[in-house]
């Protein structure tokens, strides 16, 4: 079959190439932090429990908001926020690396993060709109993934170099030339937005402080656990705080006219299916990122470059699974590739888990990062070829900010509790600090616990994404006058999924 982006205008492959630099530029920030941690702690004073926001605030602000992003680039169209999420990117990440305290630092993540949050559906928005549900989406989401796999990659190699050659700061400066770089690529290259579909009135903004609310008070509650105990008021009140301001944000979608999230898009299988694997899938993933370079560093004492370099393959790996999503997508379907993948994606992290000894690399450890990026690229990819079945184009934005949002939230929900399984036991305040095999041990245990998450997202891709009926309606809007979604329509010859 011929590549079917080889007939796809100049100005779709200047659009697209814009996507996957913003893609780029969130992954190559996203591994390159994380290979910085270790001397982040030891400069600024975190302790081994709070090191985790350094990640979680980026999460929390990235994931909370992104609903709100998704629907201003519904409304406001993709250029216009993708602008503005470059500059706030950049301007962020400057601010994070002039900080000189944990404080600091962790209020620039959280801002990074909500760039983000506007950056993320912009840029799908680009390829949701210009290519076709099918072969053509999937190439083209495929070629995004890989672009998105290299900055990964980049960031391993650039985060160990970076952090060696002139401190941690220049792992979050480095963010600043590729936005101001970017920024001069959009105002070039991308296409005038049409009218607003809306005034900034009609925006749910009890909804958007709701959810924000909501996800950053869970995972403090979490992530406060080991130091402040379970059933402290602190962990346990954040906990159920934002338990219930979740429940309002549900009843305020129900009810106001423009909603955030429009609960119909719910029924769209595809889209809910994908929301809870997505959740799974990303607590695993940004678990075992901080796992294994947590083992890498302070169990084996590898320097930041080296480190690094372990980290090469695993992001390479990821780029080719990438790249063999829309082929195996076209041949067995929905259901059997995200099921394989997840099942793929959990080996490896147990394997990986299993494979680290207190003395060095072995071949286990190797063979489990194999899997683990063969299957993390194909499942990030297929997650988001997933989101956009029987969506309208109206609203692509906000269904894969609804995707991203659980990723993101899952992402942090997951490092809380899995880092608070592996510091489990551990006195990191004493004199006396861990031995390497405490620490090795309370890892594995970690790992392994994160590869069971992964088998119950495979779990509930076998189950719920089994049969289709390619007649079923699905949440498809229409525009009245003023702008809101009002009307629910079937998608003309409607989508299959599964086998």
């Amino acid at each position: 079959m011929a590549d079917s982006l080889t007939a796809a205008p100049t100005r779709l492959w200047r659009q697209l190439a814009l996507s996957g630099f913003s893609q780029l530029i969130i992954t190559v920030d996203y591994n390159i932090v994380y290979v910085a941690l270790p001397d982040i702690g030891k400069h600024l004073g975190f302790s081994a429990q709070s090191l985790q926001w350094v990640m979680s605030a980026y999460a929390v602000g990235y994931g909370g908001l992104l609903l709100l992003g998704g629907r201003m680039v519904d409304r406001l169209g993709a250029r216009c926020v993708w602008l503005a999420a470059i500059m706030i990117y950049g301007l962020s990440s400057m601010a994070g690396g002039l900080s000189t305290g944990p404080g600091t630092l962790i209020a620039a993540r959280a801002i990074q993060g909500m760039g983000g949050a506007l950056l993320f559906p912009a840029a799908l928005k680009m390829i949701f709109t210009n290519f076709p549900e099918g072969p053509q989406r999937d190439r083209a989401l495929s070629v995004w993934a890989a672009i998105g796999g290299a900055g990964l990659a980049a960031g391993s190699v650039l985060g160990g170099l970076f952090t060696d050659w002139w401190g941690w700061p220049s792992v979050l400066f480095v963010n600043v030339p590729l936005t101001a770089g970017a920024l001069v690529a959009g105002l070039l290259l991308l296409p005038p937005d049409g009218p607003a579909k809306t005034g900034i009135r009609d925006f749910d903004v009890p909804g958007a402080l709701l959810v924000t609310a909501s996800s950053s008070l869970t995972v403090f509650g979490l992530a406060s656990g080991p130091d402040k105990g379970w059933a402290s008021v602190q962990s346990l009140g954040a906990e159920a705080i934002g338990a219930a301001l979740l429940f309002a944000f549900v009843i305020v979608e129900a009810r106001t006219l423009s909603p955030l999230l429009p609960l119909r898009l719910l029924k769209v299988r595809p889209l809910s299916v994908t929301m809870v694997v997505s959740f799974l899938f990303m607590a695993t993933l940004s678990t075992g990122y901080y796992l294994l370079t947590t083992y890498l560093q302070p169990v084996l004492g590898y320097s930041p470059v080296k480190a690094g370099l372990v980290f090469l393959p695993l992001c390479v790996f990821s780029i080719v699974g990438g790249q063999l999503t829309a082929p195996v997508l076209a041949k067995y379907g929905l259901r059997r590739v995200f099921t394989g993948t997840l099942i793929v994606n959990g080996a490896g992290v147990a394997v990986t888990a299993l494979g680290m000894a207190a003395d060095g690399l072995v071949w286990s450890l190797m063979l489990g990062i194999f899997l683990w990026g063969i299957g993390s690229g194909v499942g990030f990819t297929v997650t988001f070829a997933a989101a956009g079945m029987g969506i309208s184009p109206l609203e692509q934005g906000v269904a894969s900010a609804a995707v991203s949002t659980t990723q993101q939230v899952g992402g942090a929900t997951g490092l809380a509790v899995l880092v608070a399984v592996a510091n489990q036991g551990l006195d990191f305040g004493s004199r006396s600090l861990p031995s390497a095999d405490d620490i090795r041990d309370r890892l594995q245990l970690a790992g392994v616990i994160a590869s069971v998450v992964v088998a119950v997202g495979a779990v509930v891709t076998f189950f719920f994404l089994k049969g289709s009926d390619p007649s079923a309606p699905v949440a498809v809007a229409d525009e009245s006058a003023d702008g809101r979604c009002q009307v629910e329509e079937p998608l003309t010859g409607g989508f299959r999924f599964g086998a």
